[in-house]
Parts: C-alpha cells; sequence; structure tokens
C-alpha cells in the first residue's frame, strides 16, 4: 500500500522530522515523515515537502498532529490542503478525528494512517475512513494514552477485529521487537527513538549520549491530570511537572514547564535537565548510536533471525 521496502514507519519525533532526516529513512528503505508542527505557516510546510522531493524519490509523508479542539487560528486545513496539492505518499494524523479531511485524501488517493492508543478509537477511525491504524502502546514516547495497555496486547487485538492493516507502536527499537509486533499480527512498525540515536539525527549529542547510557525505568508519565499523558525522560522538568500536577496546578501553570519551545530547546540544545524530552521505555534497548541506514538494516536482520529461531522452534 505504501510502496516501501521494509515495513518500518518513523515515529512523529516533532521537531527533529525535518525533510533531510525523513528523506533517508525513505532512502534507506523504511518510510520517512516531516512533522507539520515544525511550521507556522503552510508555505513552510510545503517548501519541506519539495526539499524532501529533491533529497529522495521513495516514498514519504507527513505527519499531521491536531490538538483536541482547533482554535481560531488552526492551519490544519491549509496543512491538508498542501500534502494533497504536492502529492506525499501518505498522512498520519493523530489527536482529534481526521473525518473532516478524509474525502480530501480519497480524492488524491492519498493513504490515511491514523494513530491511536486503544483499539475502541481504532475502530472508530477505521469507521470514518482511515486506511491503516496505527496502535501505541505504554512503552512508547509522546502521548500513549490514558488506559495504560501495552502494545502486545493493543496490536493483538486490533489485528483480529480490525479490517485494515495494523501497525505497532510502542517499544520496537531492534528487530527482536519488530518480529514480535508481526506476530502479534501488524503488518509494520513505528520506530522513533531508536532513530532519535542515530548520527543523521539533529537531536543534540547531550541527548543522544543519555539515550545510549539510559535504562529503560528512566522515563515517567506525566500531563496525565489534563488528560494528555505523555511518556518523558525522568529530568528535572518532568519532575516538576508531576509535582505540580499533585498540587492542582493549572494548565497555564504548566505550559511554564511543558511548552513546546522549551522543550525543542532543551532537544537542540542538550540541556537534558530543562525541558519535557518525549523518549519510550526501549531506551534500554539502544547502547550505540548509528546511521539511519546501518539501524534500519539491523532491525530488518535481526527480524529475520528472530523470524528462522521460531521456525526452528515449531517446526
Amino acid at each position: 500500500m505504501l510502496g516501501i521496502r521494509y515495513p518500518i514507519i518513523q515515529g512523529g519525533m516533532q521537531w527533529l522530522a525535518i525533510a533531510e532526516f525523513a528523506a533517508e529513512v525513505s532512502n534507506c528503505g523504511g518510510m520517512g515523515f516531516i512533522n507539520s508542527t515544525n511550521f507556522t505557516e503552510p508555505e513552510q510546510l510545503r517548501e519541506e515537502i519539495i526539499k524532501a522531493k529533491r533529497l529522495t524519490s521513495k516514498p514519504f509523508g507527513v505527519n499531521i498532529s491536531m490538538l483536541p479542539e482547533a482554535s481560531a487560528n488552526d492551519q490544519t486545513r491549509a496543512y491538508f490542503d498542501v500534502v494533497v496539492r504536492e502529492g506525499v505518499a501518505a498522512v498520519e494524523t493523530s489527536g482529534r478525528s481526521p473525518e473532516e479531511y478524509v474525502p480530501l485524501l480519497k480524492e488524491a488517493g492519498i493513504p490515511l494512517i491514523h494513530k491511536v492508543p486503544a483499539v475502541r478509537f481504532a475502530k472508530k477511525a477505521v469507521s470514518i475512513g482511515a486506511d491503516i491504524v496505527t496502535l501505541v502502546g505504554i512503552e512508547g514516547g509522546g502521548h500513549p494514552g490514558l488506559d495504560e495497555v501495552s502494545m502486545q496486547i493493543l496490536v493483538n487485538r486490533a489485528s483480529c477485529e480490525l479490517s485494515v492493516p495494523v501497525i505497532a507502536a510502542g517499544g520496537i527499537a531492534n528487530g527482536r521487537a519488530m518480529a514480535a509486533a508481526l506476530a502479534l499480527g501488524a503488518e509494520g512498525v513505528v520506530v522513533g527513538t531508536r532513530l532519535l540515536a542515530t548520527k543523521e539525527c539533529i537531536a543534540h549529542e547531550n541527548l543522544k549520549k543519555w539515550i545510549v547510557e539510559a535504562n529503560e525505568t528512566d522515563t515517567m508519565l506525566i500531563m496525565k491530570s489534563i488528560r494528555n499523558s505523555l511518556r518523558a525522560i525522568s529530568n528535572e522538568a518532568a519532575k516538576k511537572v508531576s509535582e505540580m500536577e499533585a498540587r492542582g496546578a493549572s494548565l497555564e501553570e504548566l505550559l511554564t514547564v511543558i511548552s513546546g519551545k522549551i522543550g525543542r530547546k532543551a532537544i537542540l540544545e542538550g540541556d537534558i535537565e530543562s525541558g519535557t524530552i518525549t523518549v519510550g521505555q526501549c531506551i534500554g534497548l539502544i547502547d550505540d548510536i548509528k546511521t539511519i541506514r546501518e539501524t534500519l538494516e539491523d532491525i530488518v536482520l535481526e527480524a529475520k533471525e528472530a523470524s528462522e529461531r521460531l521456525q526452528l522452534c515449531f517446526f
């Protein structure tokens, strides 16, 4: 459906998902995604798509994360107009329902991948026209939902109950995890945190070094009080947010710590303690910094080895 060599989708990765990065993921056999939240104007997104087209002839997509409620200056419709006009290979959405944009994508022949943290939301996405659904487990970085269910359970159930392909997200950092997800019924996997620790990623070296040295217990869930649960590095900023939530802090108060501007600065400038930085529990499986090509090829090779091992066990 997506025209890619490996069933590996690059995670949203917000500030890091720029044209150069997405194009390299696609060049190496996966599917790269540009994140629309990097841009304040639709024209900027269009220019980034054009840049990616110069860097790869392979399929790539655009991630459009939508807030639960559209604001007065919401640019979502304009972003969809851009991706349709430029003809990207797929659109990945999350947040509120993309239902109003489905006819636009269907007419343009662009597959819609909708990312959700629960099977009930996945079923709704299919009912409104999503072509592929990504199920995000509690292990994952970013927003894994409030139910706190693992990828293993979500994908296992969704692949049995849905009529469209399922992609697994959360904890996918190596080939064993990919093989496990495919065994559960997924058609592909999302890789985010593992790609953060690559040479091409523009994240600061301090963050990459932290990931290599970290354990799976070095993340925490925050922002439950505003019903927008986030898995982030267990640093000073996240611990402060947790303390603020415990005393009933308002969204306005929390924004003094959790704002995207602060998080972006921390990621790009390397002050690991100052902002909320999203990573998954799979940091415990990452012990080196490779190129994107090496990362994807290693994942695929290990997945094949895991599959062969299973065949030896049962046949």
